[in-house]
């Protein structure tokens, strides 16, 4: 009498079918390999709107034809807020008044509550967006109550009228972060306005410092060189 597989499994001996069980975990230790490698590759990607490209999207996003995801993509602009964020952020959560948005702690990353102003730009738009308000809990309100989901179709549609390629949804926020420091305003700020729990995390926009550090000596030593005769030391 043959005998059961899974009883063989408790005496000691393989199962029948241990062999492909392997083969299954190890085809799905590999994929986890590789998608925890691409996560990380995603985490340390670089990419900013150009000057030119934030002319072209803004443009873009002035005709685009989904207003909803038009207003997402605007606001993921002028808050450098996560894309999660602001498609789940809630009325109840915004004071316009005051120009505050409280985000809970059980959205943001870092699992704390962050609250940060609003621009006069933002608080303008979520004003007009509440006087249109149908009575969801969620400024980008959704099918069957929930909020607005896929934003793959408009993107894809945006940066094709833009004539803009290589960019994610999630790099508004880097070129959100850049801005800040062409600016001129210390990484402590622009961690405090992008909710980074720790200085690490906003130290890869210090580069970005380099360009308006440049353009200011440049100016300086070329005013300085159109005054100052310049001895060269021939003679």
């Amino acid at each position: 009498m043959a005998s059961d597989p899974a009883r063989r499994s408790f005496s000691g001996g393989p199962p029948a079918w241990s062999l492909g069980a392997k083969r299954i975990l190890i085809f799905f230790d590999i994929r986890l390999f590789q998608r925890r490698g691409l996560r990380n590759q995603e985490a340390k990607r670089h990419r900013y709107l150009t000057a030119d490209e934030l002319v072209r999207l803004t443009k873009a996003l002035a005709q685009h034809p989904d207003k909803q995801a038009g207003n997402i993509f605007w606001l993921l602009l002028l808050t450098g807020a996560r894309r999660g964020e602001v498609q789940s952020m809630r009325w109840d959560d915004l004071d316009l008044t005051a120009g505050v948005w409280t985000k809970p702690s059980s959205l943001t990353k870092q699992r704390a509550l962050h609250r940060v102003p609003l621009s006069a730009p933002a608080r303008q738009l979520l004003a007009e967006l509440e006087a249109e308000r149908d009575g969801t809990e969620f400024v980008f309100g959704g099918r069957f109550g929930a909020h607005r989901v896929e934003l793959k179709a408009a993107w894809t549609t945006l940066c094709k009228s833009a004539r803009i390629s290589n960019l994610r949804i999630h790099d508004l926020r880097h070129s959100f972060a850049s801005q800040l420091v062409g600016a001129g305003f210390s990484l402590p700020v622009i961690g405090g306005l992008l909710g980074h729990s720790t200085p690490t995390t906003t130290h890869r926009y210090a580069h970005l410092a380099d360009d308006p550090l440049r353009q200011a000596t440049e100016r300086v030593d070329a005013a300085i060189a159109g005054v100052l005769p310049m001895d060269t030391g021939a003679h």
